[in-house]
């Protein structure tokens, strides 16, 4: 009841707090941001320990299939391929899903090389970790701490007569597949921010984008899938747009910064509001 009556009558108090309180809420590990996407990950000083520690949990890696293994990279590894999947993301989660009260992750695996033959090494790959990966049966999901999801180079030709599995599929945003029997491997779906957008930020966004925006993100959520949108411009601005719109992941290579906003956006609808005292 005190904390009831503190959040009526003070409202402004309460509010106060919260905003004292973002420093530490920044640092917090276990705080999950449901609509963060780091994308290039592996760019950070420490792949996917930086995205865990900040609350991430929508993660992005490249790879290529390279002698065999999956290295991570943006292009084409040359010369260094210690970096393989494995131990840059994989043995690192099965750890972190091992721990109790961890929150669930989606790895996001953006296949450079050719589709077919970097699927199935990454099938045989994720066969050593299954109990801790969201898998498929006969059109039946069974969620559990990791779920990865491919993009990129999607292997259809392989994924087509697949009844059972533990890699999920992002379709495209623009030019959705219509593959029925492809239903439940569509957990998200993607385009460029420019194929939809032009706005950068300033002024206004057009309200025939904003219509188009929002008339995709339903479509593809009338399908059970969560929209993001890559190469976005990194602003506030943008940011606050894509919410309104329905986006589910805003990509960002700014971690912090993204983490920051979504914060402040969290604190903005904490806002408590004056009730009316009827005991005068």
């Amino acid at each position: 009841m005190l904390a009831y009556h503190i959040c009526t009558r003070h409202p402004k108090l309460v509010f106060l707090f919260l905003f004292m309180l973002l420093p530490k809420l920044m640092t917090a590990q276990d705080l999950p941001l449901s609509k963060a996407f780091a994308h290039n990950d592996y760019w950070h000083k420490r792949p996917l320990l930086d995205a865990l520690d900040h609350g991430y949990t929508y993660i992005e890696a490249d790879v290529y299939l390279r002698g065999g293994k999956l290295i991570v990279a943006h292009l084409p590894p040359f010369f260094s391929r210690r970096k393989t999947l494995e131990n840059l993301y994989l043995k690192p989660l099965m750890v972190y899903a091992q721990r109790v009260g961890t929150e669930p992750v989606t790895l996001m695996i953006d296949i450079k090389s050719k589709a077919q033959p970097t699927y199935e090494a990454l099938e045989d790959l994720l066969k050593r970790y299954q109990e801790i990966l969201t898998s498929y049966q006969d059109g039946v999901v069974t969620r559990r701490k990791v779920t990865i999801i491919l993009t990129g180079h999607k292997p259809f030709k392989t994924l087509s007569g697949r009844t059972s599995g533990w890699a999920f599929v992002d379709d495209d945003l623009l030019r959705p597949s219509g593959i029925a029997a492809f239903g439940q491997l569509f957990q998200t779906a993607s385009c460029k921010y420019a194929n939809i957008l032009t706005w950068t930020g300033q002024g206004e966004m057009p309200d025939l984008e904003r219509k188009q925006l929002c008339d995709v993100v339903q479509k593809a959520h009338d399908q059970g899938k969560k929209v993001r949108l890559w190469a976005s411009p990194e602003n506030r601005t943008v940011w606050s747009e894509l919410l309104s719109c329905g986006i589910d992941l805003i990509n960002t290579d700014q971690l912090v910064k993204l983490k920051t906003f979504l914060l402040e956006e969290v604190l903005r609808f904490a806002k408590v509001e004056p009730r009316p005292d009827f005991t005068q």
